[in-house]
């Protein structure tokens, strides 16, 4: 089934407030798939530049409805990016802000205009689109690489449904956009939400500014989702002395959150009185697939914790074993109905079928403990051999973080390299050579103006 699929109940609720006071009800997208169908009528590839708009909303939604495919871009894509993706994918349509045409297309006109959006055809091409590709991702959120990650309706749909499961999603939330809609953990709080019914909050603005919190209390927001860097900035804004009678549900992921602040906003939400989920997930498995219980967050904060609704992990080992044993490190392996089809890198890939079987090696090095929770220890291609000893960069990473909030760490098998973005008040290589039992000399310190970072707030490690 289309997403849209299960919402034909709710053709009266609101399906969106802006900050602005716009609203828009679920019949909308109806309508918008009417009028677009007299120009699209057959399966297309969309390219959607997307923001945190009605137009933007409506328009996903809408194209969901007619079987479109669209590849969700952020609406301030680079230009280069844009016309190289445009160049390998020869897509059939543009849907992007009126405002924002001119930048990416000349002398080209819309077909069609809703809202703040418009319809603009690009390239005249058949192509062979498989009948279960429902969406196309990028494997580098904001950076747009050409490889492509494919999705089903099985997967959009089976992994929205597992989410609004666990965390108890009902018609009455109201989440607000703290996320782009272009990426993968920004467009399954919305695809999540749009199952039950509920209200989506729309809005650019960021956690630093006024008008994202006053848009949140004006409107009541019942829930909000954020990275790693998101938190990060909460945490340094004071978070904890805002008065937010309304919420009561926060979800975190796109990254391992320290200790420290995993534990702050447990307890946070303990005193507040609100829900605290830590979970885990890959754009190759739609978003989600694991989540740490809230009443579960205190006891093990360093856990990405249990499987998702329909979903299961194991561990293997380098030579494909499966891994039993309790505290054991392996890869940590996934199987589920989110599962990606696979990888598209050109068009002719767009026909392709489901490759992964449901099944995907997320490259991720993980742990179980006895209660069956689980842990991230580290990546396959995060790990360094120095001295015959296998180091993990990530562990070197969050030891440096319980000192320095804004750190990063990249290395080879010859050095390790730690980045700062203030002048330590203590000696941070003596420190980390302590803490994993390494000479001093294996480590290079950097102080830098910023820690480089995508729009969704994940460290940009070939950058550094």
């Amino acid at each position: 089934m289309v997403l849209t699929d299960y919402i034909e109940s709710f053709s009266d609720n609101i399906l969106a407030i802006t900050d602005s006071g716009d609203f828009v009800r679920y019949k909308e997208i109806e309508i918008l798939a009417k009028q677009l169908s007299g120009i699209i009528t057959e399966k297309v590839l969309v390219f959607d530049c997307a923001s945190n708009t009605i137009g933007s909303l409506v328009g996903y939604l809408a194209l969901q409805k007619l079987n479109a495919v669209p590849l969700m871009l952020s609406d301030n894509v680079d230009k280069d990016i844009f016309h190289s993706l445009v160049k390998i994918y020869e897509p059939n349509y543009l849907w992007i802000a009126q405002d924002k045409l001119s930048r990416y297309c000349e002398n080209v006109e819309s077909l069609l205009e809703y809202k703040d959006y418009c319809l603009v055809k690009l390239y005249n091409v058949n192509h062979d689109l498989n009948s279960d590709l429902a969406l196309l991702l990028s494997t580098s959120g904001s950076t747009g690489s050409s490889k492509l990650v494919r999705l089903s309706y099985t997967n959009i749909v089976s992994n929205a449904l597992s989410i609004a499961e666990y965390l108890d999603i009902k018609v009455t939330e109201r989440p607000i956009t703290s996320l782009p809609m272009y990426y993968s953990y920004g467009l399954s709080v919305i695809n999540s939400h749009i199952l039950k019914g509920a209200t989506i909050l729309l809005t650019n603005y960021s956690v630093v500014q006024m008008e994202f919190w006053r848009f949140f209390k004006e409107k009541e927001a019942t829930s909000f989702a954020g990275v790693p860097y998101t938190y990060e900035m909460l945490a340094k804004i004071r978070f904890g002395k805002m008065n937010l009678p309304s919420l009561h549900t926060m979800t975190q992921a796109g990254g391992k959150l320290s200790k420290e602040l995993v534990e702050f906003f447990a307890q946070i939400s303990i005193d507040k009185g609100f829900r605290f989920f830590v979970m885990y997930g890959q754009t190759e498995a739609t978003a989600r697939m694991s989540y740490l219980p809230c009443d579960k967050v205190i006891e093990k904060p360093t856990s990405i914790g249990i499987a998702i609704p329909n979903g299961r992990f194991e561990l293997r080992s380098e030579t494909d074993e499966l891994i039993r044993e309790v505290g054991a490190d392996g890869e940590l392996c996934y199987s589920g109905p989110n599962v990606f089809m696979g990888y598209a890198t050109s068009a002719q890939d767009l026909s392709l079928g489901d490759f992964s079987g449901g099944i995907l090696k997320t490259g991720d090095i993980a742990h179980v403990d006895a209660d069956g929770y689980y842990y991230i220890t580290g990546r396959k291609s995060r790990f360094v051999k120095i001295y015959g000893n296998r180091i993990g960069l990530d562990n070197i990473e969050q030891i440096l973080k319980s000192r320095i909030a804004d750190c990063a760490c990249t290395g080879n098998d010859n050095k390790v390299e730690l980045y700062v973005t203030q002048h330590p008040d203590f000696d941070v290589i003596g420190y980390i050579s302590e803490k994993v039992h390494l000479h001093p000399s294996v480590f290079a310190l950097h102080v830098i103006s910023e820690i480089p970072k995508s729009e969704s707030g994940k460290i940009l490690y070939a950058k550094l």
